[in-house]
């Protein structure tokens, strides 16, 4: 790959990552500082779950959105981040099937392009445009 190429992909991996970051970031606290009740409110699929599975999904959420970034900028477990796009693409791979099941085919939306995403930096990181 040609080097402009490369730091052009590169650019797009990192905004890629902090988009995503403060997406799963704000999802996550969102889910970990409200109660269950509350989240029903906007978030109707939480019924289906126990309170402490929907705080779980928060932190897994939140740390991912760390995971994206942390490690990369600090330079430190570099692979973390990598793994950490990978599961959350894994977590929208999974709200996906909790939304079909339960037929709000509308939140695919954004579980897929989402999924889409966080596979995409996954992949590249893991690969191409390793740190």
């Amino acid at each position: 790959m040609d080097p402009k190429d490369a730091c052009t992909m590169n650019t797009l991996l990192w905004i890629l990552q902090v988009v995503l970051a403060l997406f799963f970031a704000m999802a996550g606290v969102t889910k970990l500082s409200q109660p269950k009740d509350k989240l029903h409110e906007k978030l109707p699929w939480v019924e289906d779950f126990s309170a402490g599975t929907v705080k779980f999904i928060g932190a897994v959420e939140l740390l991912g959105a760390i995971g994206l970034v942390l490690p990369a900028v600090t330079g430190i477990a570099v692979v973390l981040t990598p793994l950490a796009a990978a599961g959350l693409a894994l977590t929208m791979a999974l709200a996906a099937v909790v939304h079909v099941r339960r037929g709000e085919a509308q939140a695919l939306a954004i579980n897929l392009p989402v999924l889409l995403v966080a596979a995409f930096v996954a992949w590249q990181r893991f690969g191409p445009q390793a740190f």
